[in-house]
């Protein structure tokens, strides 16, 4: 990287390396090719080689998934590649990851960063909380003008709970699941086995049903993008068919969720319950390299 002689802040900004502002008349050094601005201790962490960057870098503040995804496959947006590994780093010891929210400051504000860096992101290690980190991820999937599961409404749901076969069923879901568009596809699986990872962990104590709580709604929606609360509620009370029973087979005896799962989280709790190696078809030798950018 070829960077400027320092100069003087004059609006604060966040430093491309570390991700902390660069206060109002602090030092600050910009690299002439792709125009990051950093603290002068930060230089040397600055990736390269260095590439010119667009006029337009920063991704839009919402859109579809497509709209973040990089060019070449796998088709997984940078944002959600670097906040889960940041969490498979350091989180997989942490009670309740996902349920238990971080700050709502800090997560807008460091959404706002990474949306705003484009492919080159901040680091997140300088985010003491992981529960931020997790908070960001969902916000961003959230955020989507379309859920990331269920596209254009795909059918997904239907796939999910109105097949009571459990063989069946799967079979609808892996042909759902390929007919996504390419970006939704492989991120769905790059999260589908990071969400099986999580559940692994007995430090989390975030087994499938859990997590197919968090997720349902924003992974799938409620079916349309603006739900009435009407429509959430009707979600809700439908018999939970992944047992086909009242009860999920999939949560415990102990299980402090009486009460069927909601539609979306059943189909998240069907997403889950495919084999990994469903999920690593979409991924596949690229899992290790995505983990690395």
């Amino acid at each position: 990287s070829d960077f400027s002689p320092p100069c003087q802040v004059i609006r604060p900004e966040p430093c491309s390396v570390c991700g902390s502002r660069i206060r109002f008349g602090k030092a600050a050094v910009k690299c002439r090719q792709c125009q990051l601005l950093l603290h002068p201790k930060c230089r040397e962490q600055c990736p390269s080689p260095c590439a010119p960057r667009p006029r337009h870098h920063a991704w839009p503040h919402e859109g579809v998934l497509a709209d973040f995804a990089p060019p070449t496959p796998p088709l997984v947006p940078t944002l959600v590649v670097q906040c889960v590994t940041e969490v498979e780093t350091r989180g997989l010891t942490e009670t309740g990851l996902y349920r238990v929210p971080g700050t709502e400051q800090l997560v807008r504000e460091w959404k706002r960063r990474l949306l705003r860096a484009g492919g080159v992101l901040p680091a997140l290690s300088s985010v003491a909380d992981i529960h931020v980190v997790c908070g960001v991820l969902k916000d961003f999937l959230r955020g989507l003008k379309e859920p990331l599961a269920a596209p254009s409404l795909t059918p997904l749901s239907g796939a999910a709970t109105d097949i009571r076969d459990d063989a069946a069923c799967g079979t609808a879901l892996r042909h759902v699941v390929s007919k996504l568009p390419p970006a939704n596809r492989d991120t769905l699986a790059f999260l589908m086995l990071h969400l099986l990872r999580v559940s692994r962990s007995p430090s989390c104590k975030m087994d499938v049903l859990n997590l197919s709580r968090v997720f349902g709604p924003t992974l799938v929606g409620h079916g349309s993008a603006n739900p009435t609360p009407l429509a959430i509620m009707e979600d809700t009370p439908r018999q939970c068919k992944v047992s086909g029973s009242s009860r999920c087979g999939l949560c415990s005896e102990c299980c402090q969720y009486p009460h069927p799962p909601s539609l979306p989280a059943q189909v998240v709790a069907r997403l889950l319950s495919l084999p990994p190696d469903f999920w690593r078809g979409f991924v596949g030798t690229e899992q290790e390299n995505l983990a690395q950018m």
